[in-house]
């Protein structure tokens, strides 16, 4: 690999490091770091991340993030079809080659849209205002606005726009690149999203219902993917590729079921939750979750996710000092951590001086452990317990 790629590797933070080998000329060594997935590097080369939680079990991860509904009430096989692939990116490219072919199988979704341009001919309503502006009354050409019932519909761009993405990704099988390049024909009467614009918006109804899978999962790929980075002031770097923050979609996973499992205990749940932990609101802090009675007032539970292995060897003490602080702004007398493995399921640590009187108990800080390699059943049932526990806690602030 040669020395552009691997500066192109260090500055654009795809891995946790990417340093020359100092006995190899040419050769980088290359340590991964939360993101998952393939990128190619301005000198041609692919670089491919492989997670080590199981790629379907990835994937279910994303499918509960992203539709919990759906999974919520099957939880043995998910909602998102990888096929028999190894490997993030031909597995998502399977998948989502396999929801919008079942999304258009009733045929393309059409839709009413406003369209407004210059004419030979009235149609639907004249724009006065523009005509006058424009032509000085006279006509024509005559500025119209109207109503179209047309492919060219948020939905369809949408997914138009995964599909032409996932055929420039590196690894893409080639029976799913063909079968995606029939999807991009099936879609080619919606028009292209132009780079850099925010993904049209839609609204899930009775009508686009066979699409809210396919919507979903497409705008997974859209979103937050491109390993494009700039470098100081530079034009962004020629990367392309498909990358998955493992940090980010087991905090989604978890808090998302935390919310959903607490649902029928009349409590709240709020993701992300701002507060600051000084008096003067200089420094700010916020949890991943933190559950509210049901008129929202009062804290009950405060939950931080973590895509790292539960240790006790004090590598992880920062976490707790974290923990700490999140109970102490919100008067909690316990905070949990929820990690992607670990020695034992459940831990706690009782926090000295953290009471007034001795025969009370101090603030506690648990840590929770998920296995990932579990089937997805007993990953939502092990969450199912913990938000028990959180649903059992007393709203007792300290005085």
């Amino acid at each position: 690999m040669g020395a552009e790629a691997g500066q192109a590797l260090a500055a654009a933070g795809i891995l946790q490091s990417a340093t020359p080998d100092p006995r190899r000329e040419g050769h980088w060594l290359l340590r991964a770091g939360s993101k998952v997935g393939a990128v190619r590097t301005p000198g041609g080369h692919v670089v491919r991340i492989t997670p080590k939680t199981p790629v379907s079990r990835l994937f279910f991860l994303l499918g509960f993030s992203l539709d919990p509904e759906r999974v919520w009430r099957d939880s043995r096989e998910g909602t998102v079809d990888t096929g028999a692939h190894d490997d993030v990116v031909p597995a998502l490219a399977h998948a989502v080659e396999r929801q919008i072919d079942t999304a258009l199988r009733q045929g393309v979704l059409q839709g009413y849209r406003e369209v407004t341009e210059s004419a030979l001919v009235v149609r639907g309503r004249l724009r006065e205002a523009e005509q006058i502006r424009r032509h000085f009354g006279r006509t024509p050409p005559v500025e119209i606005t109207y109503d179209a019932y047309t492919a060219d519909t948020a939905e369809n761009r949408i997914l138009r726009a995964a599909v032409e993405r996932l055929l420039r990704l590196p690894g893409v099988t080639g029976p799913v690149r063909r079968r995606l390049a029939h999807q991009r024909v099936r879609l080619a009467d919606a028009l292209p999203l132009v780079r850099g614009h925010d993904l049209p918006r839609w609204q899930p109804s009775r009508l686009n219902s066979r699409y809210q899978p396919a919507l979903r999962l497409a705008e997974a790929v859209l979103r937050d993917t491109s390993p494009e980075h700039r470098r100081g002031g530079a034009e962004p770097l020629a990367m392309d590729g498909f990358l998955l923050d493992m940090n980010k979609l087991f905090e989604d996973f978890v808090t998302v079921a935390l919310r959903k499992a607490l649902q029928g205990d009349g409590l709240t749940a709020r993701l992300q939750d701002s507060h600051h932990l000084d008096t003067a609101g200089l420094v700010r802090i916020r949890p991943d979750l933190v559950v509210r009675t049901g008129d929202g007032r009062t804290p009950v539970a405060v939950v931080d996710a973590k895509y790292k292995v539960e240790k006790g060897d004090g590598l992880l003490n920062a976490d707790l000092y974290q923990a700490l602080a999140y109970a102490t702004v919100l008067g909690l007398r316990e905070a949990h951590l929820v990690y992607a493995a670990g020695r034992q399921p459940e831990r706690f640590h009782e926090v000295r001086g953290t009471t007034a009187r001795p025969a009370e108990r101090g603030v506690r800080l648990y840590q929770h452990s998920l296995d990932l390699s579990r089937e997805p059943g007993q990953l939502l049932s092990a969450l199912r317990e913990i938000a028990q526990r959180l649903a059992g806690a007393a709203p007792n602030p300290r005085s």
